[in-house]
């Protein structure tokens, strides 16, 4: 069982940065794939980065490359979203994820274990 706690939202304006951080619980998170997913009031969750179980590979949606970067610390069981040049559609509710498998992944139904969100709000 893993728990998922996110940190680090608030409300910023447009071109500023913020990071999310993610805690994790249980010791088979250096084990697990993470993923970083977001919404916006009236839209659908929508996938935003991915970081395998090692760190060594990552991925984006392509509105959010060049500004975000996933990271993680295994030793510190936390997982990290760093965001530049904020824009307000980046505006919404964050969610970490975890999978139980070492490989990247992009859909919600690839992950099992979900935080309870922090939010993020990007001022114009």
């Amino acid at each position: 069982q893993v728990q998922l706690v996110e940190s680090g939202g608030g409300l910023v304006q447009a071109g500023g940065s913020l990071r999310l951080s993610c805690a994790a619980s249980g010791r088979a998170f250096s084990m697990y794939a993470m993923g970083w997913f977001r919404q916006a009031p009236g839209k659908e969750r929508e996938f935003v980065a991915t970081i395998s179980w090692s760190g060594g590979n990552t991925d984006y949606r392509n509105s959010v490359k060049g500004r975000f970067t996933i990271s993680r610390d295994n030793a510190k069981n936390t997982v990290y979203l760093q965001m530049i040049s904020l824009k307000p559609e980046d505006t919404g509710v964050y969610y970490c994820s975890a999978r139980a498998a070492p490989l990247m992944a992009y859909t919600q139904g690839d992950y099992g274990y979900w935080g309870q969100g922090t939010q993020v709000t990007v001022s114009s």
